[in-house]
């Protein structure tokens, strides 16, 4: 029946005009949903429903418009009369969650809410499939769910985890009383050692021939330039790139303002003279003609902002010409390895990388090479 609903689905988008890219999108994300459907055993009854719905995000988090795709099925499916529940909104979670999520959200970025929340969702989800009070639950329980929940995911993620999990046991316990004993210092994983695989930057000479082939002249080329001059010369993550308009340029002033950071304190940051040249021949020689205000959006209808993974990968393709082993996150250690050795301190550092604490700023450092010559070898560099 899945099936068989799913192309009819895809027929009506192509009949109703919509481009290649989006039913193409719609079809592969509908085939991973189907997949999905299959491996978990889910009966008919429960296909078109929130848990389902909110399971199958989690899965495949790392899809864009995932969730999107599947809404836009059920919504198809309710018109022509197959199933009797709308899509509407998502639903919302018990009272407690979403009064902890408010709380939350005054202290913090809206992206980091939308993390929380589906952590929390999931909680829910294996509390009410277990039939486990919130009033009640132990560490154990805690333990199992992270458990089963984590088990796909990085352990910097799993990590992540843990501190969304620890925040609202410390609001039911300090905040709401719900729970007899703080649970949050309980609530522990395996060291992360900072220094268990060295940071990863790009040596000067590599520098200098990344910046001396690259000589670009498609679209696209230009396009990822401007990514790689930000990347490098300002140590922008790709979500902050993803996010720049054109009213974050000021072209006069050469400066740039980056205003949603993981530390929520956003910054204005000077443009080198050759990043507003690269910004420029962008905006000049390869952005369409469009009414959106992102900085970097697709070269193709329907000219949509270009998400951070998109981002990554253009950077990674053109710095990967002097080191095929690189990333586009090389950079962002290239950023603090050049502002060690210019001699800032690693509380300026923190602070230029948009770090909520020190100890993510030391994981980018690596030792002071160019002094440590000096000083041994007695080398003038």
């Amino acid at each position: 029946m899945l099936k068989q609903a799913i192309e009819d689905y895809l027929l009506w988008m192509i009949e109703a005009g919509y481009g290649k890219k989006t039913w193409g999108q719609a079809e592969r994300i509908l085939r991973y949903f189907h997949d999905f459907v299959q491996r978990h055993n889910i009966p008919i009854s429960s296909i078109f429903t929130y848990s389902t719905l909110s399971a199958f995000e989690r899965e495949y988090d790392d899809i864009r418009y995932a969730g999107r795709r599947v809404r836009g099925l059920w919504r198809y499916l309710f018109r022509q009369g197959v199933i009797f529940e709308p899509p509407g909104k998502k639903r919302p979670l018990p009272d407690i969650y979403e009064a902890y999520l408010d709380y939350y959200g005054h202290r913090v970025l809206p992206g980091q809410v939308q993390h929380a929340r589906k952590t929390l969702s999931a909680l829910n989800d294996y509390l009410e499939e277990h039939h486990i009070p919130l009033s009640l639950i132990k560490i154990s329980d805690l333990d199992d769910f992270l458990a089963l929940y984590t088990a796909p995911f990085t352990p910097e993620v799993r990590r992540n985890k843990r501190g969304d999990l620890r925040g609202f046991l410390r609001y039911l316990y300090y905040d709401r009383k719900i729970l007899k004993k703080d649970l949050a210092p309980l609530l522990i994983g395996p060291p992360l050692y900072a220094q268990a695989k060295p940071p990863k930057f790009l040596r000067p000479q590599q520098v200098q021939r990344l910046f001396d082939s690259s000589k670009p002249k498609t679209p696209w080329q230009l396009r990822a330039y401007a990514m790689l001059h930000l990347a490098y010369f300002l140590g922008l993550r790709s979500k902050e790139i993803s996010l720049l308009t054109l009213d974050d340029i000021s072209f006069s002033k050469a400066e740039v303002r980056i205003n949603e950071r993981k530390n929520a304190v956003p910054i204005i940051l000077p443009l080198p003279e050759y990043t507003i040249k690269a910004i420029a021949a962008y905006i000049v020689g390869a952005r369409p003609k469009t009414s959106n205000r992102s900085l970097f959006i697709g070269l193709r209808a329907p000219y949509e902002p270009v998400c951070s993974s998109v981002i990554a990968r253009n950077i990674g393709k053109y710095i990967r010409m002097v080191n095929p082993s690189a990333s586009a996150y090389w950079l962002r250690h290239t950023y603090a390895q050049n502002l060690l050795e210019k001699g800032a301190s690693i509380f300026e550092i923190k602070e230029m990388l948009g770090h909520e604490s020190i100890q993510s700023t030391e994981k980018y450092l690596h030792i002071h090479t160019t002094l440590m010559r000096e000083v041994l070898l007695d080398e003038t560099l």
